[in-house]
């Protein structure tokens, strides 16, 4: 393998920390080349530094030369006093500067003095803090809200969630985990993969280790829809269990239950089962180098194959099982056949009945009797009376 290289940097907010005083970091995931991704945290104005020292390095590119000639982006300089309105509005500005700075030529993108940058440090991953200290404030920048930045009007409480099984991590990107411990959980994944921190440490972690607090049911999954969206599978999968399907890549399905761990429920023809969320592609959705990418991970585990499974819950998560999945499918998709059977005898109904006012409409007059010659030789004119006589 080559040099490593940055692929993407996503600005995802900033927190507001209280040690050794009151200051803003900013939160940045950096993708690098071998797939991994990884959290840090970077003052602005160690940003403006390492801007300042990137445009002596490239001063033709800087446009120190000559101003049309420039291609390196400009970064505001840091106010006297940065406070969180400043650091807030400044997060457009920020973000749009990470992407065009990824998107530059290899010698100053790659070049060492970047990458030395967004490399991981110990604070990234052991921030020095005070136990007699409030936790930092995290103001996570919403994925809806990326153009416009400001629409932030607080902090984001993160959620927290058991964890109910050892977990061994099985690469640098995820984080190994131990029954009882409590996470912080900075985004879910529709793929099952949830982003977490805990203390010091933070990484990918599978779903189905972790369980709300309040309750053993997640509040924000859906109701089943056996109406079903349609979706084309990415990634070919050969089913591990009995309610599991196996697909080709290629094959067109109607996905009928999202899940929040990454197994959705799909229905093909009239069969019904799990499936990787992230071998699954809407359709009609262009494909993306982030989501192809991603297809590369394995699939996270099912709660059904976690061994030893402790949790502080009396009463087991609610489950539809696949026999209730399949049979109210199937009655969906029978109403939904008497719908379309019923639509088809009305149409033809409406169909025969203008075909025959259409018939109606073409019939010939009907022709009149022949008049007597009494009638004739009383009524029509000389020339007509020669004509019978």
């Amino acid at each position: 393998m080559g040099d490593a290289f940055i692929r993407h940097i996503e600005l995802l907010g900033y927190e507001k920390r209280f040690f050794p005083s009151q200051h803003y970091v900013y939160m940045f995931l950096v993708k690098w080349n071998d797939l991994s991704e990884k959290l840090v945290y970077r003052r602005f104005t160690e940003i403006y530094e390492f801007h300042k020292a990137l445009k002596e390095m490239f001063p033709i590119e800087s446009g120190d030369i000559n101003p049309e000639n420039r291609i390196i982006p400009h970064l505001p300089a840091p106010k006297w006093f940065d406070g969180q309105r400043t650091t807030q509005s400044r997060q457009g500005t920020l973000a749009e500067y990470c992407y065009t700075l990824v998107s530059l030529p290899h010698k100053i993108s790659r070049c060492l003095h970047v990458m030395n940058f967004f490399k991981v440090r110990p604070d990234d991953t052991s921030p020095v803090t005070d136990s007699q200290i409030k936790k930092p404030e995290v103001f996570l920048l919403p994925k809806d809200s990326k153009k416009n930045p400001t629409d932030i009007t607080g902090p984001i409480v993160l959620q927290t969630y058991r964890v109910i099984a050892d977990y061994e991590k099985s690469s640098r990107s995820e984080m190994a985990l131990t029954a009882g411990e409590m996470v912080d959980v900075v985004e879910k994944s529709e793929s099952g993969w949830w982003f977490c921190q805990l203390k010091n440490k933070r990484g990918w972690v599978p779903a189905a280790y972790l369980e709300p607090i309040d309750g053993p049911d997640e509040s924000e999954e859906q109701e089943p829809n056996y109406a079903g969206e349609l979706y084309i599978v990415q990634k070919s999968y050969t089913a591990a269990e009995e309610d599991e399907l196996t697909l080709k890549e290629g094959d067109t399905i109607e996905v009928i239950h999202k899940l929040l761990d990454g197994w959705w429920v799909i229905r093909k023809d009239e069969n019904t089962g799990y499936y990787p969320s992230m071998y699954l592609q809407k359709s009609g959705e262009e494909n993306s180098p982030v989501k192809s990418e991603l297809r590369n991970r394995s699939a996270p585990p099912r709660r059904s194959t976690i061994r030893n499974a402790k949790s502080i819950h009396k009463h087991s998560r609610k489950q539809i099982s696949q026999e209730t999945y399949r049979r109210n499918s199937r009655k969906y998709i029978q109403s939904r056949r008497n719908m379309k059977g019923n639509f088809k005898e009305k149409a033809n109904i409406i169909l025969e009945k203008n075909e025959q006012e259409e018939n109606r409409s073409k019939a010939q007059p009907a022709v009149p009797p022949r008049p007597s010659k009494d009638l004739i030789m009383n009524r029509c004119t000389e020339s007509t009376r020669r004509k019978i006589m």
